[in-house]
């Protein structure tokens, strides 16, 4: 499905990130992971090699929140690879903290790297995809950014301002023919929620009307359908991967 593309992935060593990365080798792609550390991106460039000798893969650990970085290797990628075709903004960090115990510090952490990092990304994509004729930027959004969560506001808060801008550069973008879409998963079976008590664990499932936690492949089917030209026509949309959990 993606035959001939090459993709951007930030966030991709671990998690959801990880999983999109193999669904895109998968069906065709060439893939530059980036990641927060440089052994973190080599340790999943050799987990991809093993899995998928003649995958056309590379990685990079650029600081997202400086833009003339991102853009610098941004550049370096398209050079390496011929083109950027695809964006997936997935690199992220969560926060619970009550609003009380909340630090100006930790507030702006989080909006550093979930808000202006993709910002960032998107920017320098946005500008490389516009020369080519045209692209597609994925956002990971959150099942919180549609229904808010009960401690921990700059979290969800970070998630309403994905959506916000992922709406608002679809209808900005459009005309250079770059699709921007997103995904808002629910409930995931990443090591941190892997590693959770049977106790924590069986209280969430009862939320979920299918009655099973997200594995990181349904998040990545839809990633995949999104950067996908079965999707051509499918613009300024969050797409919920969340088992219709609404809690």
């Amino acid at each position: 499905m993606l035959k001939n593309k090459v993709a951007i992935v930030t966030g991709g060593t671990r998690g959801i990130g990880f999983a999109v990365v193999k669904k895109f080798v998968e069906n065709g792609a060439a893939v530059s992971v980036w990641g927060s550390r440089q052994e973190t991106v080599d340790k999943a460039l050799a987990q991809l090699k093993e899995l998928y000798p003649d995958a056309k893969v590379s990685g990079k650990c650029p600081n997202l929140k400086d833009a003339a970085q991102v853009a610098e290797t941004m550049a370096q990628v398209k050079e390496e690879f011929g083109a950027v075709d695809i964006l997936v903004n997935n690199a992220g960090i969560s926060q619970s903290t009550p609003l009380y115990n909340y630090t100006a510090e930790e507030f702006q952490k989080i909006v550093d790297l979930n808000i202006t990092s993709v910002f960032n990304c998107a920017q320098a994509a946005a500008k490389i995809m516009k020369e080519q004729g045209g692209g597609v930027i994925l956002n990971t959004s959150s099942m919180v950014s549609l229904y808010g969560q009960p401690s921990g506001c700059g979290y969800p808060a970070s998630k309403f301002a994905v959506n916000g801008m992922t709406k608002s550069l679809a209808r900005e973008l459009g005309r250079d023919n770059i699709r921007v879409n997103a995904v808002a998963p629910g409930v995931t079976k990443t090591d941190m929620v892997a590693a959770l008590p049977d106790e924590m664990i069986k209280p969430l499932i009862a939320t979920i009307p299918l009655g099973r936690v997200g594995e990181p492949e349904d998040v990545a089917n839809a990633f995949l359908f999104l950067a996908s030209d079965m999707a051509s026509y499918v613009t300024g949309e969050i797409l919920s991967v969340d088992g219709a959990a609404r809690s």
